[in-house]
């Protein structure tokens, strides 16, 4: 098992690279910003801070999307980046949920997103490509190979991350719905003949430490987010097609509100009932963590990426580095 993190870059920069440097000597293999352009700042621009700031530690977007950045200009910031960081960089990527509802635009199509992960991939790995009629390439990179990450819940979405990915982002930390979703990236792979375990599977979700009371109202915001997610399942999919501890929940929900989308506290969280939050996140004592996580490594998890929205992320990087991640290095 590999530890991640991802931070909303609301921080000050002064204070996202301290997390940054504080989270690669506590152990964790990755470093994952959010990509929300209008909401919070620019993260390209801070993932070069964070390169020049670190010596191991991978970085991406978790996760970008291919309509607010068009692929050959995410492919450019990314070839450079990895000169920046020594081939440090991985591309979360998805059909699009904050940054283009904020413009008042919906999520790109699925379509449209397996083009520009083979677009953005080739092209930082140095090879042409017919891009809308015109062949692209970017001559002054090739020296690296890029893994793809993409986050997604539907069954198109997971066909093709089995098809083309290196990873699945699935923002849930409940081992049952882990597992569900990736055995259906496991068929997926083998239908395209890949070999078995191609596709890593990365859980990205809150992990806070201490008492529940206070665990939960820190992390309420989670299972709201996701919401969002279950909404759009929900418009292209019969609900008897998908796993009731995923759909039952939002029956409550009558609304969601961008402005404060990752915020404690919102009051569009309000309908998140405890028992979702303790699944859905990693929270309670150090041995109630390492409990899921073992539940997670067993439904197949390869990545635990702690979204580090609490009010003391320092404190769950010293936590986690002192108690959970040495025992399962």
């Amino acid at each position: 098992m590999q530890f991640g993190f991802t931070l909303k870059p609301d921080h000050t920069i002064e204070r996202t690279l301290a997390l940054t440097r504080q989270a690669e000597a506590a152990g964790f293999k990755y470093g994952w910003l959010f990509d929300s352009h209008v909401l919070w700042r620019e993260p390209y621009v801070l993932l070069t801070l964070m390169a020049e700031a670190t010596t191991a530690l991978r970085l991406g977007t978790c996760v970008t999307n291919p309509a607010t950045r068009e692929p050959s200009v995410t492919a450019s910031a990314l070839a450079v980046l990895e000169e920046v960081s020594g081939g440090r960089m991985d591309l979360g990527i998805g059909r699009g949920d904050s940054a283009r509802r904020v413009l008042g635009k919906p999520p790109t199509t699925m379509a449209t997103l397996e083009e520009a992960i083979a677009v953005i991939r080739n092209l930082v790995e140095g090879r042409a490509v017919l891009y809308e009629g015109t062949e692209l390439r970017l001559p002054w990179t090739g020296s690296w190979k890029l893994p793809v990450w993409v986050a997604g819940y539907g069954p198109m979405a997971l066909a093709m991350t089995g098809r083309v990915a290196d990873g699945l982002i699935i923002q849930l930390a409940d081992p049952d719905l882990v597992r569900w979703f990736a055995d259906q990236v496991r068929e997926a792979e083998a239908a395209a003949g890949r070999p078995p375990g191609s596709v890593r599977i990365q859980a990205a979700a809150p992990a806070h430490i201490g008492p529940l009371a206070l665990c939960r109202k820190r992390t309420r915001w989670f299972p709201a987010l996701v919401s969002n997610h279950v909404v759009d399942l929900l418009k292209r999919y019969d609900a008897q097609d998908l796993p009731k501890t995923l759909t039952d929940y939002i029956k409550a929900r009558d609304h969601y509100d961008y402005a404060d989308h990752v915020k404690r506290g919102a009051a569009h969280a309000d309908f998140v009932p405890d028992d979702v939050i303790d699944r859905f996140c990693v929270i309670g004592t150090v041995e109630q963590s390492r409990q899921r996580i073992e539940e997670l490594i067993d439904a197949g998890v390869d990545q635990f990426n702690l979204y580090l929205m609490v009010e003391k992320p320092e404190a769950v990087i010293q936590k986690y580095g002192e108690a959970i991640i040495p025992a399962f290095s």
